[in-house]
């Protein structure tokens, strides 16, 4: 009696295994397959994360119960051997919070944030205020060169702060693109450089999506010119009832499948938009003929049709100087990475910085680069 237990309790083992290596390996293939066919792939490579904890353990369990059993995972892992590479950094050197690195006598500093539109809009003196103020603080300790913005915000009058002044002027960023949105007050990305730029563009994602643009500026760096990129990807747009739902389902309160219904409606219609949106990117990109970099919101993880469309063969800056799953969202779970900065061969990745401060609702990024 108690054998066939043991033999039970081991098939159940082994197809709870399978059942684990399957769903990672199809987690895997959610970079390639266009959410708009494989919709519920890419709901597989937003939870890669979890599915590789998982397998991990199974590995870590067999390794000491029955080591070869561990084969079966350790393979499944071997397999995913490309998106572990951009899921999870292992250079030992970047610092956080506050600390800034001295900055190289030839470096170009780039700053990446998304900043929530300074939390406060209005003149006051309430909390957000104050949380307004110390991201002014924490830009100005950086002393980059050119500081790319999403969800970056100006007032219509004397009521709103003057974020553009501010840059302007207090910290001196003289050379600007900020393009008008269709927006009561000035709404959306925006590129500040402390070097010319002599040219500048952008190009409107389709609808449906959120009304923001994909937006260029060239800059001059003594006789070379590049380009610098940034933009924000469809959000998911989630509202405080969808946070809640979200609870609910963690709790396994009322009925999961009414929650999980209308969020995974919400989750697979931006999952799609987003995957048309990269594909501009990505367009827009090949046609560039300058050294560029990208930085932005891409509002997906690196295991995703999104990154792998996006980044192409470009430079991971976080990959290439960062260490650990690189968290630039501070909300909803540990592992999402969603900012990025890019460049391409031209330049060497020099020092990364992740500032994990919770100030806005994402980390600002800096890095450090070179001309090779």
């Amino acid at each position: 009696m108690a054998g066939r237990a043991r033999r039970a309790a081991r098939r159940a083992f082994l197809i709870i295994n399978g059942i684990v290596v399957v769903l990672f390996l199809l987690s895997c293939l959610a970079p390639f397959l266009h959410p708009g066919r494989w919709w519920f792939i890419a709901f597989l490579g937003l939870g890669f994360a979890a599915t590789l904890g998982t397998l991990l353990l199974f590995l870590f369990f067999t390794l000491i119960v029955k080591p070869r059993y561990a084969l079966f995972s350790l393979g499944a892992l071997l397999l995913g051997a490309h998106s572990i590479s951009v899921f999870f950094a292992f250079h030992l050197g970047g610092s956080e919070k506050g600390y800034v690195p001295q900055k190289g006598a030839h470096a170009l500093r780039v700053v990446q944030w998304n900043v929530a539109r300074f939390i406060e809009q209005r003149r006051n003196n309430n909390e957000g205020s104050q949380r307004r103020l110390k991201m002014l603080e924490q830009l100005r300790r950086q002393n980059a060169d050119i500081i790319c913005f999403q969800e970056f915000i100006q007032g219509a009058d004397s009521n709103f702060y003057d974020n553009l002044g501010y840059m302007r002027r207090e910290l001196g960023y003289k050379y600007f693109y900020f393009p008008r949105g269709n927006f009561r007050r000035w709404y959306g990305q925006a590129i500040f450089s402390r070097f010319p730029i002599i040219d500048s563009g952008y190009v409107e994602f389709p609808r449906p999506g959120i009304p923001e643009k994909f937006i260029w500026a060239d800059v001059v760096l003594g006789r070379r010119i590049i380009r610098v990129h940034t933009a924000h990807l469809q959000s998911y747009r989630l509202e405080k009832d969808d946070y809640e739902r979200i609870e609910k389902i963690k709790n396994r309160e009322d009925s999961l499948i009414n929650h999980s219904r209308s969020l995974f409606g919400k989750l697979r219609r931006a999952t799609v938009i987003r995957a048309g949106q990269a594909g501009l990117v990505r367009r827009e990109l090949d046609r560039c003929n300058y050294p560029f970099i990208f930085t932005g919101d891409l509002n997906d993880v690196p295991n995703s049709y999104t990154y792998n469309t996006v980044r192409g063969e470009l430079q991971d800056a976080f990959l290439k100087k960062g260490f650990g799953i690189g968290r630039t969202y501070n909300a909803l779970a540990p592992t999402l990475r969603i900012d990025y900065l890019f460049t391409t061969r031209d330049f060497r990745v020099r020092n990364f910085q992740r500032h994990a401060r919770d100030l806005s609702d994402h980390y600002m990024l800096v890095a450090d680069l070179e001309w090779k």
